[in-house]
């Protein structure tokens, strides 16, 4: 479920305690977690709604939304043709209750420095994902970005030769072992990723 950071603040502050998504049927259920930019979030619960109308400001507000009338239209049916996951929306009308309830654990993860076993398991975590057709890559992004913090990002695609919105996914499969750290500009090694790398080059 896709949650901005503006919303993901508002749950985390306590703000915001709802959310209303159109589906066929529910895409989370009551008990899952998801990661946000503001830390984990929990599902608490996942009710459908019957009959718009009856939707309060009051339910609104506790949505994030200025008032009722602005949560019907957020939740009006699309027009425009659905994508491949039902982005368009789908027929139902479903009440997400949320609640905030942990920083993000890679937190922690990328300023604990890995010792020797820790270093063996990120050194094959990442062969597995140097094993593709195009090629190893993960030494190659971690070394551009450990000589380039906080550069943006579209001068490593045009090095590498390769498109920007792919590499950045490469890249959030790093953040996601602690090895990096994502800026508004650029990137840059977080300390586990710079003593993995250290030792990979030793």
């Amino acid at each position: 479920m896709l949650i901005s950071r503006a919303v993901a603040e508002g749950i985390r502050a306590g703000r915001i305690t709802t959310q209303y998504r159109r589906w066929d049927v529910p895409r989370v259920r009551a008990g899952g977690k998801q990661l946000t930019a503001a830390g984990v979030v929990e599902f608490t619960r996942v009710t459908r709604v019957n009959d718009l109308q009856r939707l309060t400001d009051r339910a609104a507000r506790a949505a994030g939304m200025k008032d009722a009338d602005a949560l019907r239209r957020a939740l009006r049916p699309r027009d425009r043709p659905r994508g491949p996951r039902g982005s368009a929306g789908g027929e139902h009308v479903y009440r997400v209750h949320v609640r905030w309830i942990g920083e993000d654990p890679r937190l922690a993860l990328r300023e604990r420095l890995p010792d020797s076993e820790e270093l063996a398991t990120i050194a094959q975590r990442l062969a597995r994902l140097d094993a593709r057709p195009t090629g190893p890559w993960t030494q190659e992004i971690l070394t551009w970005i450990r000589d380039n913090p906080r550069v943006v990002s579209k001068e490593l695609a045009a090095l590498r030769d390769v498109k920007l919105l792919p590499m950045k996914t490469d890249i959030r499969k790093l953040k996601g072992l602690g090895l990096t750290i994502s800026h508004d500009v650029g990137y840059e090694l977080s300390p586990r990723g710079a003593a993995y790398l250290a030792w990979l080059e030793r």
